[in-house]
């Protein structure tokens, strides 16, 4: 069984129906939400299409804690719904994307002093506990401080008066927002990146679609009027700049948070599992999380909680982000004497958090997301988190459906095409990549002479064999010379070029950035960011494209430019 082709060639197809169709739903944004929107609503039955005006996750949805979790802070403010909700989502996902969602052992230290006794804590874990209805990769166990300092023997000892064991599970979360994506286009989704919606289009008081923009095409090319009978807009972050775009009458909804993670060699910082830190001043919770699945391994350290520019784009590292990290890495692992220097990669997202009407501090406004009609009968959609965007997908077609009924009793909307159905997601969003589909891939590999290894399994699931094929098909192995040495694939990173093409054909790549920000941990992951290889895979990526060599030699210089850009903040580290 080959893949489900979503490529450049894909999103031309994609581009052709947006001329020629009018759609049920236009889904604008292709972040988590968006895609689940899109894969819930084509799984009904509904004409879906959606447009994303960078590559997919390129915002919130590639620059998380990367964690799928119940929420245990959630029960302080007693969110008890939402916290069953997340579990729930939680289970589901380790059984159906194992390879994308994993088991992850957290520790919980508690210390003298602490905001919460170790009492309160393990009440608090047990109905954690309780509600996943023992649908837990394991319950949580009370450590004591002997047993907490042989674990994590460089943990600061000085007032440490025991802890816990407890778990949730870590995740890719841009891969997760592709693989989503895919499998809506896999149903009859037309989806598209790097495609602007730059105005609305009107019927009346009713919006009836976008103008939007290829732009992948010259300025003043390539603009489609895509009309759509429900307009969703799922742009996170930029929920308020759309809905001005709607209605200079628009209220602004988000109070937005700025989230800093940065990354270390997880040699550099061994923690044997997840970590929960407690700032002793604000309270804020931060985690330190190892993900060996990361190239060589890597410890990712975050998040912070900050203000936001006005433009969600212009939020940056600051030399602030980073102290405030290493004051709480210095807390806890005072033997370890982390520097700033020891930073791989750093990242900066916006979590698009609903407004509170009272004051409020930003770590305490709700997670919970919000659905509402927007001005011309368009659904806007705001917060939510990524363990529950399926759930929350449901929810928010549900809403689109119950507004296109009361429109059409009142003459203002065309009727509701004949035959749509429940909401049908409650199967695996790629049946290649579950536990089964893994272990008849290995059988196969054996069969044909296949070595397939373990990060590539780990990554694609039962696709790794076609990566693995693409890999003995090649004409040449991929090499790069350093210091005057030839060396192969990057440690992590094995058959690099054949999983380029492999994203390319299948992960609708469409710029060198986008697999070595989302598609694969390149940049984030490793101290040189992978630039060694770039050339090359500008190579692979114009062969793939049917590009010039003029056009490879401009893509990777947009990869450099980009590279740069993210990087800049560490010329600021003392």
């Amino acid at each position: 069984m080959h893949s489900v082709e979503f490529s450049f060639k894909t999103r031309e197809l994609a581009l052709r129906r947006f001329r020629e169709e009018t759609f049920d739903l236009l889904v604008i944004g292709g972040g988590i939400t968006g895609a689940g929107v899109a894969r819930d609503a084509v799984s009904r039955g509904l004409k879906v299409a959606l447009v994303e005006r960078s590559d997919f996750a390129w915002g919130t949805s590639s620059r998380s804690s990367k964690l799928i979790h119940g929420g245990l802070r959630y029960l302080e403010n007693f969110e008890l719904s939402l916290v069953f909700e997340a579990l729930s989502e939680r289970a589901f996902l380790l059984r159906t994307v194992p390879h994308m969602v994993r088991p992850l052992q957290f520790y919980l230290p508690v210390y003298q002093g602490d905001r919460n006794s170790r009492g309160i804590l393990a009440m608090g874990l047990w109905l954690y506990d309780l509600l996943t209805l023992f649908r837990t990769p394991g319950f949580h166990k009370g450590l004591s401080r002997k047993e907490l300092m042989e674990t994590i023997p460089f943990l600061k000892s000085e007032g440490l008066q025991g802890g816990f064991r407890y778990f949730d599970a870590s995740m890719w979360d841009d891969v997760l927002a592709v693989e989503t994506l895919r499998s809506a286009q896999g149903s009859g989704a037309a989806i598209t990146n790097y495609v602007e919606a730059i105005a609305p289009l009107w019927s009346g008081d009713r919006v009836s679609g976008f103008r939007i923009r290829d732009r992948e095409r010259r300025p003043g090319e390539g603009e489609i009027d895509l009309k759509a009978h429900r307009v969703v807009v799922c742009a996170g972050p930029w929920t308020d700049q759309v809905g001005m775009s709607l209605s200079s009458q628009w209220k602004t909804w988000l109070s937005p948070s700025k989230g800093v993670h940065i990354l270390f060699d997880l040699k550099k910082l061994p923690v044997p599992g997840a970590m929960v830190m407690s700032h002793p001043e604000d309270g804020r919770i931060a985690f330190v999380i190892p993900r060996p699945d990361f190239g060589a391994g890597v410890t990712i350290v975050g998040t912070t909680d900050g203000p936001t520019p006005k433009n969600p784009e212009s939020a940056e590292i600051e030399p602030s982000d980073i102290e405030y990290l290493f004051s709480l890495l210095n807390r806890y692992f005072p033997t370890l004497d982390l520097k700033p220097s020891d930073i791989l990669s750093g990242y900066v997202g916006v979590r698009p958090l609903m407004r509170s009407d009272g004051e409020q501090s930003l770590q305490k406004v709700s997670r919970e997301h919000h659905i509402d009609l927007g001005p011309g009968g368009t659904i806007m959609v705001a917060g939510g988190k990524y363990t529950t965007h399926r759930t929350m997908a449901q929810e928010i077609v549900d809403f689109a459906l119950k507004t296109w009924k009361n429109d059409l009793k009142e003459g203002k909307s065309p009727p509701i095409p004949a035959g749509i159905g429940p909401s049908r997601t409650l199967v695996p969003v790629n049946p290649q990549a579950t536990n089964e589909a893994i272990e008849r891939s290995k059988n196969e590999a054996v069969q044909r002479g296949l070595q397939v290894p373990k990060e590539l399994y780990d990554r694609y699931g039962a696709e790794a064999l076609e990566v693995a094929e693409i890999q003995r098909e090649a004409v040449k192995p991929l090499s790069v010379q350093t210091s005057g040495k030839e060396r192969g694939d990057p440690e992590g990173f094995p058959m690099l070029a054949a999983q380029f093409r492999y994203c390319i054909r299948t992960g609708m790549v469409v710029h060198l950035e986008d697999f070595y920000l989302r598609r694969l941990p390149l940049y984030a992951a490793r101290a040189d960011h992978g630039m060694p290889w770039a050339e090359l895979l500008s190579h692979v990526w114009a062969e793939e494209l049917g590009k010039s060599e003029a056009e490879a030699r401009h893509e990777l210089e947009l990869l450099k430019t980009e590279v740069s850009k993210r990087s800049a903040w560490t010329k600021q580290l003392k």
